[in-house]
């Protein structure tokens, strides 16, 4: 089936030059010009010529070629250690963790709060309990871009979100507001093309604001798509009822995930500031002190919580992963190749583990079609995406996610392409230099494997003229109108393989 895209033209303009030798000689005070074969004859000072000889001058020739539109931008919105309090709100362009350090710094370290026993007949040490931080075990932005780079990610934007602190300087309610105003200052941004909050599913009943609000914006401006994380709860049935619920919004807009990742980053701390109670129980004498005075004065017990502390993962929501392959698919294959059956580096396995009965259940929605991806666990590959289905999945058209980014990239690309067209003469001779730099950005698409059909006519179309896609009250009124038909490849999600036995 072809996916028909309709665009009016309004406010565009360019030119493309071509450089051509002329040989030029004076006669008065006109210039005879030789180009392709003949002496033109052109009118002109003869002082701006003041000797015979070859001379350079660039006209236009041919019009503009279309130029693809990068692909894989992403934005990511959520906290950071440091955050600029003064001034507006200006996404910060990176392309590795070096720059971002150097921006907004690293991570918020983890308050741990240890008890321990340790015997005081052999000196063994035990520890009872670590503590928890809620804060720290929301605010993974810093592990997040980790996991994003790790997994060959590139250039990106940074939007930082206030702490608590400073919502009310910036006369925010909630945090929930402070993500949609983030969301405003990516708008902005016409580079970016997907819009990741690793942060925002921490936000409760807020997260699906904030959701409503990057699909309202993914469908305005039409060059972007969305990648939501699903809140992983103690029932995961609960959990994506909940998601398919609250989640409202044009859906074929976005896509979501599940489960979290288990990674291979620790939480990062200040030994300084990390206490350690010794319970006085059967044990040496209760106190408290801190981490780093155990370095001398208990070596034993010093080792031992360093260990555990290096084995307290940092758990994330798999956005950040999924960006990366998304980015990188588009890299190595194109926008065109679902960002699935890829491995995940970085991670150890998926929290918690889904089996074939759950990631169906993920997969298919039967009331709304918001089907969420699952990220799932083999035996020998590791970790992978494991879906490519838009949160439209019951739209036959806007199933998969390839095939609504290839579309955002035509679409984009042709009208960027076409901005010479304003003000030009709306007749035939435009029309024509308009389907044939379409048709031919087009048929560069089909080459690389984009369109699917053995020929040309059969991936594509592009129409425009006064009677296939305009009126004569069209015209009067200043509108161009191109349409254009492709037959777009979507992804084999099944692939059945029949076994026949031969007596």
């Amino acid at each position: 089936m072809k996916t028909l895209i309709h665009i009016i033209f309004l406010l565009i303009f360019s030119l493309q030059v071509s450089a051509q030798v002329k040989a030029v000689t004076e006669k008065g005070d006109s210039l005879l010009i030789y180009d392709n074969g003949t002496w033109k004859k052109m009118n002109s000072p003869a002082s701006e010529y003041q000797a015979p000889g070859v001379y350079i001058e660039e006209t236009s020739s041919l019009p503009p070629a279309v130029a693809q539109v990068a692909t894989a931008i992403p934005a990511f919105i959520g906290k950071t250690a440091t955050y600029p309090i003064d001034g507006d709100l200006v996404p910060v362009k990176i392309s590795s963790m070096h720059e971002y350090e150097s921006y907004f710094g690293t991570y918020k370290p983890y308050q741990y709060q240890i008890k321990v026993k340790q015997n005081a007949t052999n000196n063994t040490v035990k520890i009872i309990d670590l503590g928890t931080d809620s804060e720290a075990e929301k605010q993974t932005m810093y592990y997040a871009l980790r996991l994003y780079f790790m997994n060959g990610g590139g250039a990106c934007y940074i939007i930082p979100i206030p702490n608590d602190v400073d919502l009310e300087k910036r006369h925010l309610s909630d945090e929930s507001e402070a993500y949609i105003e983030a969301l405003s200052a990516v708008r902005q941004i016409d580079e970016v093309t997907l819009l990741v909050s690793p942060d925002a599913v921490h936000l409760s009943s807020g997260y699906y604001n904030y959701c409503y609000a990057a699909l309202n914006q993914c469908s305005e401006l039409r060059d972007r798509f969305a990648i939501f994380d699903v809140a992983t709860l103690d029932d995961l049935r609960t959990s994506v009822t909940d998601f398919r619920t609250g989640l409202v919004g044009d859906l074929k807009y976005g896509a979501a995930y599940m489960p979290f990742l288990n990674s291979t980053f620790s939480y990062g701390y200040d030994e300084s500031k990390i206490e350690v109670a010794f319970e006085g129980i059967h044990t040496i004498e209760k106190h408290t002190t801190y981490l780093i005075s155990l370095k001398k004065t208990n070596p034993n017990a010093y080792k031992l919580i360093k260990t555990a502390l290096q084995k307290h993962i940092v758990i994330l929501p798999p956005s950040a992963a999924v960006t990366a392959i998304y980015t990188k698919t588009d890299r190595d294959r194109g926008v065109w190749k679902a960002p699935a059956n890829a491995s995940i580096t970085g991670v150890t396995k998926p929290s918690p583990e889904l089996t074939s009965a759950e990631q169906a259940y993920l997969t298919n929605d039967g009331v709304a079609g918001k089907s969420i991806n699952p990220i799932a666990f083999f035996t020998g590959r590791g970790t992978m995406v494991w879906g490519a289905r838009t949160l439209e999945a019951n739209h036959s058209e806007w199933r998969y996610v390839p095939v609504r980014r290839l579309s955002n990239t035509i679409e984009e690309s042709v009208k960027k392409a076409t901005n010479f067209t304003v003000f030009e003469t709306n007749t035939a001779d435009t029309w024509q230099d308009v389907k044939i730099i379409t048709e031919n950005y087009l048929n560069q698409l089909w080459r690389q494997g984009a369109l699917q059909g053995s020929t040309p006519s059969e991936a594509y179309f592009v129409a425009i003229g006064l009677g296939r896609t305009m009126t004569t009250q069209d015209i009067q009124d200043g509108k161009m109108i191109i349409q254009i038909g492709v037959a777009t490849i979507k992804p084999a999600e099944f692939t059945i393989i029949k076994i026949v036995h031969q007596l």
